[in-house]
């Protein structure tokens, strides 16, 4: 596992592949820098985030996967700046086909929040929403296995 802190950033279009692409960026970044047992929950996650900017903005997103003093922080921005409920008091129902998504980033990361952007900052608005984990491989098996469960596959 590295010790060095490092980032990557993938920019994408607002389009149906992002998800997968993003999926397997985060993948292969964390294979080549040694945080295999991070790797399904990370990808879980940031699918699930990506997915959300894909069905909610209009416009392009980006994925930045930032590794510091031990912790995994991944960030996904999209144009929309509106924020979705972040409190965990909005958590899908068993026949909602919507939210499981950010019950999933509650429930898998260590920490997780998210932000509106100003469009004076960048000259467009939007909000990024982040997560980030740290800890044991058990954690990636516990969650994945929760978030089966939940889903009632």
């Amino acid at each position: 596992m590295s010790d060095d802190a490092w980032q990557y950033t993938l920019d994408m279009p607002h389009e149906l592949h992002a998800p997968r692409i993003a999926r397997r960026t985060v993948r292969m970044i964390l294979a080549e820098h040694g945080l295999d047992e991070l790797i399904d929950t990370a990808e879980l996650l940031t699918s699930e985030l990506v997915t959300n900017a894909v069905r909610y903005s209009d416009g392009p997103a980006s994925v930045r996967v930032l590794w510091s003093r031990g912790r995994l922080r991944i960030s996904v921005c999209d144009t929309n700046p509106k924020l979705p409920v972040l409190d965990g008091a909005q958590i899908a129902g068993d026949d909602d086909d919507r939210g499981r998504g950010l019950a999933l980033v509650q429930l898998c990361a260590d920490a997780w929040d998210g932000y509106a952007i100003g469009e004076e900052l960048f000259g467009i608005g939007g909000k990024l929403i982040w997560f980030e984990m740290v800890g044991p491989a058990s954690r990636s098996t516990v969650c994945l296995t929760a978030a089966a469960e939940r889903s009632g596959r």
